[in-house]
């Protein structure tokens, strides 16, 4: 059968890119590997994880433990099934969601296993056996990413699993190793921790998450600390083994970490095993990520690549906007393509968000700044919900006092940061945030106090 364009992969990029072009009016198909839509963000990675973490907060009563006392639980013995029965919830929700949108574009869905016999012709393998085939004028492989392995860490999605087998865990355990200190492997060892597991993040590298803000990144590893998490930075795990019950990991540095179980999240590679882009000419990297112009457009001018698969940034939100991106241009839409703001999101827990420079790029770069800091625990707000740890840091061009750089920690750090994303886009600076006013009493608020110590600074 013939489309306008087919897309591979039903993840956000794959979705972004099947819609824009249903709006077009363009007959679009969307052929899916797995049996359910949605790929890794809804089934195994975002959507999962984060809802794993907003159980793991609600259940254990962590923002309550300031008001009521650290012995505060909204629930006494938490299993591993209290915490994936909300996440099987919205997964479900999630993929009905997406089915709906699918359907009431038109956008046909083909479940099997595609491959690519000649430029302009998929062949899908599908479950029974049999096969299709498919012709159209566009792709765009949206096939995401798959964890990476290693020879040395014989992952087994039972006590040593990867990002995509650790909410199958059959139990809480009392100890876990997390080998790399990625977004990733932070974001679980911060959630484990508040579980009351004893967790030891190790990584290879001394310096992680180098594009936070230093001061940010060393506040989120004092909370971490304070709730128990230890950190291995600098050391290399060149082996892991099971011993009767426990997983053993051997580092360089001859040290040994024992724990229940044990998490290895060191990157990820592109999803491109099985489409045959060699029949296209079409090269991947060493990862296996498909490289692209900034049209998220191919070697070969007809097949775009959006998403994880083409690697950094990575997220879903990115993923989603590089699909419509890439099919407007296919089909001749004007575009702009922006990265410059970016909104950032991790989700440890204190949770971070950032959007712009850091002042160690603005140091680097000699660009003359002052900063404004706002901290939750003097904000009325931030006293409500609990959170004394959290810190809102602005940067400002000394100068034209335009806003630079939002750095977040803490509770919502994810939404209150596009208040300074919209900030920045529009040219608005030091001084929009000195003369409005803020709802009250609101996280918000934390953008005038900072933007005040910015201005008493630059007086």
């Amino acid at each position: 059968m013939r489309y306008d364009l087919v897309v591979i992969g039903t993840g956000p990029g794959g979705h972004g890119a099947a819609i824009q072009a249903a709006k077009l009016g363009k007959k679009v198909a969307v052929v899916e590997k797995r049996q359910v839509v949605g790929g890794s963000a809804v089934n195994t990675g975002t959507i999962p994880s984060k809802t794993f973490r907003e159980a793991a907060m609600y259940l254990t009563g962590y923002l309550q433990r300031e008001m009521y006392g650290l012995s505060y639980r909204v629930k006494d013995n938490i299993t591993i099934d209290d915490l994936t029965f909300r996440c099987e919830q919205i997964i479900r929700d999630s993929i009905d969601v997406l089915k709906d949108q699918f359907a009431r574009n038109d956008v046909e869905l083909v479940f099997g296993e595609a491959s690519f016999v000649q430029p302009h012709r998929l062949r899908i393998q599908m479950a029974d056996g049999s096969y299709e085939e498919l012709e159209a004028d566009y792709f765009v492989i949206a096939t995401g990413s798959t964890p990476a392995h290693s020879m040395n860490v014989p992952v087994n999605q039972k006590t040593i699993v990867d990002s995509d087998g650790i909410l199958s865990l059959d139990r809480i355990p009392r100890r876990l190793t997390v080998v790399g200190a990625g977004a990733i492997g932070i974001e679980y060892a911060s959630v484990f921790a508040i579980l009351g597991v004893k967790v030891t993040l190790v990584d290879m590298r001394e310096d992680i998450l180098e594009f936070i803000d230093h001061e940010i990144l060393q506040a989120l590893i004092y909370n971490m600390r304070q709730n128990g998490v230890t950190f291995r930075l600098g050391e290399e795990v060149t082996e892991v083994v099971e011993k009767g019950n426990r997983v053993v990991a051997h580092t360089k540095s001859r040290k040994t970490i024992r724990s229940e179980f044990l998490l290895y999240t060191v990157g990820r590679v592109g999803a491109t095993e099985g489409l045959n882009l060699e029949a296209l000419g079409l090269e991947v990297d060493r990862r296996e990520r498909i490289p692209v112009n900034h049209h998220y457009q191919s070697t070969v001018e007809h097949i775009y690549a959006v998403g994880d698969v083409i690697g950094a940034p990575a997220l879903a939100s990115t993923s989603m906007e590089q699909g419509r991106l890439a099919t407007s241009h296919a089909f001749g839409l004007p575009t702009q393509v922006s990265n410059e703001l970016l909104p950032i999101g991790i989700y440890t827990v204190p949770e971070i968000s950032l959007v712009g420079q850091t002042e160690e790029t603005l140091t680097r770069n000699e660009v003359p700044y002052e900063f404004g800091v706002a901290r939750y625990r003097e904000t009325a707000r931030g006293k409500i919900i609990g959170d004394p740890t959290g810190m809102l840091k602005l940067l400002f061009h000394s100068k034209s006092r335009k806003l630079l750089g939002v750095h977040i920690i803490g509770e919502r750090a994810s939404e209150l940061v596009h208040i300074g994303q919209v900030a920045m886009a529009t040219g608005a600076g030091l001084d929009f945030f000195v003369d409005n006013v803020f709802n009250y009493p609101t996280l918000a608020e934390c953008y005038k106090v900072a933007a005040l110590d910015a201005f008493n600074k630059l007086a």
